[in-house]
């Protein structure tokens, strides 16, 4: 047994997981560059009342510059990833206006000023295109959909972040041979680190918090008073039981799928707690579990592709840096990293850039797709925003679908 999977799988890429990744980002002088162009964007659209939505959410700028950063290590130049990270930075801007009134539903509260301009929701086009064809094949399969809170309390410490560090440690010392001490060793640390994995991460995100803050005072005080959305992290859904329950079911799911999927050079670990994945799917389903865990098993492959690709980028940049921890040898990445379409544009953009010429076509073709993809998105997103304001719930006029064409009919 051992032989075969041996013979079969080389998982060499070791799994930091996202928090290593953004400490690695921030400390591009790029990055400060890439967050001082999307502010003024953000503070552009707002002034033309373009969007709603006030980003303050400074500290995930990171993830659009590691796409800027990766165009350019991949051959792009600084102005073509600067023109690339506006592009998703403006769609990511206008997502955020799309989904405030299913937020308001999943919160429960239609006075919510939040919204999130987080990366993650990107993929929100793709899991809609499941989704419909969730509605026409298999609709009979919600009513068997169940209660995510009272899963979460049946797997209790066995789906926990521990738990599973202590799985993936025994698995990884019995493929190695290693003596039974040795592989108590390595499930406890293996445990440790998923723990340490998001209580690092919260330090970053407090670190930029008064940057943030005076990002948020300074636009207050330009527009007046005007009511905005005001762009988080994504975390203000984090109560929501689905996400937890999803998460803890994709887990063994994407350890399975890294095992045998063709291309795929990484061992999950620091992000097979699938927060890169779970709360874009309950946007887009509104909390039915079951498809979102039939989607996200659907959509994993591209994170553990998206991760490998990206990995000599992300190796050489840490290197680079010097950053601390590194190993001396063998790639770093992150099995789910947010945005893994966002990084294949960034590499095709970026090998175009050496003026390849069917680098070029690809490049151009992938992008004509993801933006044709996105608007259909927003034409379904304003056709469920319709319905909210059909139910008698506040909607802004230009996140839905009858109330924008009518207006456009009335200026003819």
């Amino acid at each position: 047994m051992f032989f075969i999977i041996e013979s079969f799988i080389n998982l060499s890429i070791t799994d930091l997981g996202w928090a290593p990744l953004a400490t690695i980002t921030w400390g591009s002088p790029y990055t400060l560059f890439f967050l001082a162009i999307l502010v003024i964007v953000n503070l552009i659209l707002l002034f033309l009342n373009r969007t709603n939505t006030l980003d303050v959410d400074i500290f995930d700028i990171w993830h659009l510059s590691f796409t800027g950063l990766l165009a350019i290590y991949f051959g792009a130049n600084l102005f073509v990833a600067t023109v690339l990270v506006i592009f998703i930075g403006v769609l990511k801007i206008i997502n955020s206006d799309l989904m405030k009134p299913t937020f308001n539903d999943l919160l429960d509260d239609w006075e919510n000023p939040m919204t999130t301009t987080h990366l993650n929701y990107m993929m929100n086009p793709v899991i809609m295109v499941f989704d419909k064809l969730f509605d026409k094949l298999f609709p009979w399969l919600d009513k068997y959909d169940f209660d995510a809170a009272k899963l979460n309390e049946k797997i209790g410490f066995w789906g926990s972040r521990f738990a599973i560090g202590i799985y993936l440690g025994i698995f990884i010392g019995l493929i190695s041979h290693q003596d039974i001490k040795s592989i108590t060793t390595l499930a406890f640390m293996a445990a440790t680190c998923l723990e340490l994995f998001s209580i690092i991460g919260s330090w970053f995100i407090a670190a930029v918090e008064p940057l943030s803050q005076g990002v948020a005072d300074f636009a207050n005080k330009r527009l007046g008073g005007r009511m905005l959305n005001i762009g988080l992290d994504w975390p203000f859904l984090a109560g929501r039981a689905e996400i937890w329950a999803a998460a803890n079911v994709l887990a063994p799911i994407m350890l399975l799928e890294a095992l045998v999927l063709p291309g795929n050079g990484i061992l999950p670990l620091g992000g097979i707690i699938a927060m890169g994945v779970t709360p874009a799917l309950l946007v887009v389903t509104r909390g039915k579990i079951i498809r979102m865990i039939v989607i996200g098993a659907i959509e994993l492959p591209l994170f553990l592709w998206a991760g490998t690709l990206s990995a000599p980028f992300i190796t050489h940049t840490a290197r680079a840096l010097h950053a601390s921890g590194i190993p001396a040898t063998g790639l770093i990445s992150s099995s789910t990293k947010e945005g893994p379409i966002e990084q294949f544009i960034a590499v095709l953009v970026g090998k175009a850039s050496k003026g390849e010429m069917m680098m070029i076509v690809y490049a151009a073709l992938a992008l004509i797709a993801y933006t044709a993809l996105f608007f259909w998105y927003r034409h379904e997103m304003m056709k469920r925003n319709q319905k909210y304001s059909d139910e008698g719930k506040e909607v802004a006029d230009d996140v839905k679908f009858v109330a924008t064409h009518a207006a456009a009919n009335s200026a003819d």
